[in-house]
């Protein structure tokens, strides 16, 4: 596969709405598995090949969070173990799992995570110290573990995954979900794109250049998160779970978002 001016820019106009999407909420990863496998790479390549982005996205905007001091490090180095294991555990199992399953899955929580945006508002706006101040359970890192699994299997909608258990679970806001939720990924991502990359399914060429429009996309959306806060990440998620809920419905095409 050949790299010419048009793929480079198809994949750096990509990697900006991607990484502005994932920055945000999450679900963007649909968008570039589709962009890789029109460019040619085969469904396994392209699942890993996009964790290249991903790093360098989170990394962008896990280090502008940190620069205006948003993280909370002591909950972040509470759930690392569980979701980095769980991440290579999905890594590894790539080939067994059903798809459909995930589909199902996925598709369920963000019709729920969405319906209770608009129901119940303030959930997402102000945080609830009772929860935040609560000890981890042996339920929470066993669901963080699952998540790990899920991110490392496939990654699609992870974003969606973390915002509603930190926010429904934990008790942030979505502001602080948010940065969290970049965080967690940052973590895990680096470990299942070596799982990926020792069984051959990575295509560095493409992953880097997408990488360049990531690192644009959540610069600008991680700006706009700490500049706007919880409320406008509540209309941008909202949004976005609108176009994931017209692709599940077969409405509107990945390929449609980059017209």
């Amino acid at each position: 596969m050949e790299l010419t001016w048009v793929s480079i820019t198809i994949l750096i106009c990509s990697g900006i709405i991607v990484g502005f999407i994932n920055t945000l909420a999450g679900g963007g990863t649909v968008v570039s598995l589709s962009v890789f496998m029109f460019l040619g790479l085969p469904p396994l390549v392209a699942n890993g090949t996009n964790r290249i982005g991903i790093v360098f996205q989170n990394a962008t905007a896990v280090a502008y969070f940190q620069k205006n001091k948003l993280i909370d490090w002591r909950f972040i180095a509470r759930l690392a173990a569980p979701i980095i294991l769980g991440s290579l555990a999905g890594a590894v199992i790539t080939g067994f799992l059903s798809n459909k399953l995930f589909q199902y899955i996925f598709a369920g929580v963000v019709i729920l995570f969405g319906i209770s945006l608009i129901v119940n508002p303030d959930r997402y706006i102000h945080e609830r110290t009772d929860l935040v101040n609560r000890k981890i359970s042996i339920h929470q890192y066993l669901l963080y573990f699952l998540l790990g699994i899920y991110g490392g299997f496939v990654h699609v909608g992870i974003g969606y995954l973390l915002l509603a258990v930190l926010v429904l679970g934990n008790g942030y806001n979505l502001l602080k979900a948010n940065i969290l939720k970049n965080v967690l990924v940052l973590l895990y991502v680096p470990f299942s794109l070596i799982i990926f990359a020792l069984q051959g399914n990575v295509y560095w060429s493409f992953g880097l250049i997408h990488a360049i429009g990531n690192m644009i996309g959540a610069g600008l959306a991680a700006h706009l998160a700490v500049k706007k806060g919880a409320p406008f990440i509540r209309y941008i998620v909202l949004v976005l779970i609108g176009i994931v809920i017209l692709q599940l419905l077969g409405v509107i095409t990945p390929g449609d978002l980059l017209h």
